[in-house]
């Protein structure tokens, strides 16, 4: 019965076009970025996204959520206030950049409709509490792989990737000199799970929590 449940709940109309619009966007992106591309939080949560909403798993979505509802917010904010000449984080620059197509920064309007497609889906499912652990475990091992075997901030990268998920700073043209890199990783690991994670764990479980039959 709860299987039957979740099935109605993500209509078969929303699978098939979210499917379309990975299809397209995956080869794009891998052309044109390469596949560490992949290894950025938001990419992982449309991937994960994908996945759950074809095998109706409330967990893949949790994760999701919990990991970049907060990140894309700031995404979203920081893409408005740049149409007024303003910035908030900087995040959205590379979004007004010519070196990128009209076609390559319209796939990346992903950032601003994916957080409130996740919160439907969330409404939807319900929320599954071992998200936070689940999420957080992989969002460390993301930290970590990112910083020993991507590259590091390089103004010259053009599309190529660079700074992956901020592990050398917040900016990708040069990596951050305020503290030694081991501490900007646990400032990462620890900071990120307690300013993002958390609060959405909670708002999440509260509003949408999952409950397990008896």
């Amino acid at each position: 019965m709860k299987t039957n449940h979740i099935q109605e709940a993500v209509p078969l109309w929303l699978k098939v076009l979210y499917t379309v619009f990975m299809a397209v966007l995956i080869p794009v992106y891998w052309y044109y970025y390469g596949p560490t591309n992949f290894l950025y939080y938001c990419d992982v949560a449309l991937i994960l996204t994908l996945a759950g909403i074809w095998i109706n798993s409330p967990l893949l979505i949790s994760m999701s959520a919990v990991g970049i509802l907060v990140p894309q917010a700031f995404w979203v904010l920081d893409y408005v206030l740049r149409f007024v000449d303003l910035s908030f984080t900087g995040v959205t620059a590379y979004m007004f950049k010519s070196e990128s197509s009209l076609f390559l920064r319209g796939l990346s309007l992903f950032h601003g409709w994916l957080p409130f497609l996740l919160v439907y889906l969330v409404s939807k499912m319900k929320y599954d509490k071992r998200a936070l652990a689940a999420w957080t475990l992989l969002s460390w091992g993301l930290i970590l792989f990112c910083y020993f075997f991507t590259l590091p901030p390089d103004p010259n990268a053009g599309l190529i990737p660079v700074n992956i998920n901020y592990v050398w700073g917040i900016d990708d043209a040069a990596a951050q000199t305020w503290m030694p890199p081991y501490l900007w990783l646990l400032v990462l690991m620890i900071g990120m799970p307690i300013a993002f994670y958390i609060p959405t764990h909670f708002i999440l479980k509260k509003l949408w929590l999952k409950i397990e039959p008896a």
